[in-house]
């Protein structure tokens, strides 16, 4: 057993190296950021880690690190860019306008708007788009199923008490806690989710909402939601007003350079806060 499973989100497929490997480092690394937040380490053994991203890359080209790619996006990719933009408060173009604007221009805007550095947000936005995309294209893809089962697995594995996922691994822990209601959770923490973005994820999800609302995963007694001011994916927000049985949802400013990093949300107080009921008195 472990007390937390974190799942990762985007930027986090790590070729050449075990899938065993990689947890176990990130679980590690989720420890320490967590232990500066909360003022106090965590124990041994405390904090395990679900890693899907190798799924998910099975079919997609190695990531370069350019952000050339946003100008030869695939339809699905293109399809998913415009939803995402378009959910966004851009003052310098039209909604229609957003529609044919190059992708390359409209996440410049996108900096612009929220104060980002442009070319890291390009970087990020392709590997947003792909990995994204990756996963809610088909419904019953290969991929989806996978990712989904691996998160599934290792919370079952350690029957943990806190789940904590960021970016798109809410969306994959969201639906692998709904496939599998046996799976009990006592607090399930999401950080920069995406899972209300209208039909790019939000309408794809399984299973789908209901009268324009999702609802809480089953075996879940308590969701918390921490979303960045500034953090362009967590959109729209807050989560609350599209899913029921979010308990509280939190804003926080993790700082301009890390506007959807994992590192920063983890050393939050509102995570520490959250987290602090579910740790062994001291």
């Amino acid at each position: 057993m472990s007390l937390i499973v974190g799942v990762h989100g985007i930027r986090n497929y790590y070729p050449g190296h075990s899938p065993e490997g990689v947890a176990a480092q990130k679980a590690a690394l989720w420890a320490e950021h967590l232990a500066a937040g909360l003022g106090r380490p965590l124990d041994d053994g405390d904090m395990a880690f679900a890693y899907y991203a190798h799924h998910l890359w099975r079919d997609l080209p190695v990531p370069q690190g350019s952000y050339d790619g946003l100008d030869n996006l695939t339809p699905a990719e293109a399809e998913l860019a415009r939803h995402w933009l378009e959910a966004l408060d851009l003052p310098e173009a039209t909604v229609q306008g957003r529609l044919f604007v190059p992708v390359r221009h409209a996440v410049e805007m996108v900096a612009k708007r929220f104060d980002l550095d442009g070319p890291r947000l390009r970087i990020f936005s392709l590997d947003l788009l792909r990995e994204l995309a990756a996963y809610v294209r088909v419904p019953d893809a290969p991929a989806r199923h996978a990712a989904r089962e691996e998160v599934a697995s290792v919370i079952a594995t350690h029957r943990p008490r806190v789940v904590i996922a960021h970016s798109l691994g809410t969306v994959v822990t969201y639906e692998a806690l709904h496939a599998h209601p046996e799976l009990s959770v006592d607090l399930f923490i999401t950080l920069g989710s995406p899972l209300a973005l209208p039909h790019g994820v939000f309408h794809r999800l399984q299973p789908e909402p209901v009268a324009n609302k999702g609802v809480r995963p089953p075996g879940v007694a308590r969701w918390v939601n921490v979303a960045d001011r500034g953090d362009p994916v967590a959109v729209l927000r807050p989560l609350r007003r599209y899913f029921d049985g979010v308990e509280l949802d939190l804003p926080e400013l993790i700082g301009l350079f890390a506007f959807h990093g994992v590192e920063k949300y983890l050393r939050t107080q509102a995570v520490a806060d959250a987290l602090e009921p579910y740790l062994p008195a001291r």
